[in-house]
C-alpha cells in the first residue's frame, strides 16, 4: 500500500492507496484533476475559482458526494436545471450527497479558491483526467465519444 502518493496529482487507481485528501486538494489548481478511479468508484478534486460555479449538471446513473476542503459553497439542487428545490451553505469538512438523476450546481461565492473533493459512483470521467479550466472540461466533455 503506497502512503505517500499524496504528494504529486496523477491517477492512483485502481491500486491500494491512502491519500491525504484535504492537503492534496489545497494544492490541486484545476478545475478538475482524477486522483483515483476503480471499476465502481472515482475520486476527483475541484478548485472553482472566485465568484464562478462548477455548472448545472445532472449524471442520471451516477451517485456523487461532493465535500468542501476549504472555502465556502453554496449548493443547489433540484430536479430541473437550474431550478433549485434545495440551497444551502457548506463549510469546510462539509459534504454533500446528490442522488443520481439530481440536478446540481455548486458556486463558490469567496474571493478565494474554492477547493472540493468530489466521489462518483459509478466512475464519471476518464481514467487520469485532469481538466485545467472549466471551459476545458466543458470541451472535452462535449467532444467525448463515450462516457463512463
Amino acid at each position: 500500500m503506497n502512503n505517500n502518493c499524496c504528494m504529486r496529482q496523477t491517477d492512483y487507481g485502481p491500486n491500494p492507496c491512502i491519500l491525504r485528501v484535504e492537503e492534496m486538494a489545497e494544492q490541486n489548481k484545476n478545475f478538475r484533476t482524477a486522483v483515483w478511479t476503480g471499476c465502481h468508484v472515482q475520486m476527483t478534486l475541484m478548485c472553482i475559482p472566485p465568484c464562478e460555479d462548477i455548472g448545472w449538471e445532472m449524471h442520471p446513473d451516477t451517485d456523487q458526494i461532493i465535500r468542501v476542503e476549504h472555502g465556502k459553497a453554496i449548493v443547489m439542487m433540484g430536479s430541473c436545471k437550474g431550478r433549485p428545490e434545495f440551497q444551502n451553505e457548506m463549510c469546510p469538512g462539509d459534504a454533500v450527497f446528490i442522488p443520481a438523476g439530481t440536478w446540481h450546481n455548486i458556486m463558490n461565492p469567496e474571493r478565494c479558491p474554492l477547493k472540493l473533493s468530489s466521489v462518483y459512483a459509478p466512475p464519471r470521467h476518464p481514467w487520469g483526467t485532469v481538466h485545467q479550466t472549466k471551459m476545458d472540461a466543458n470541451k472535452r466533455e462535449n467532444n467525448a465519444s463515450c462516457q463512463w
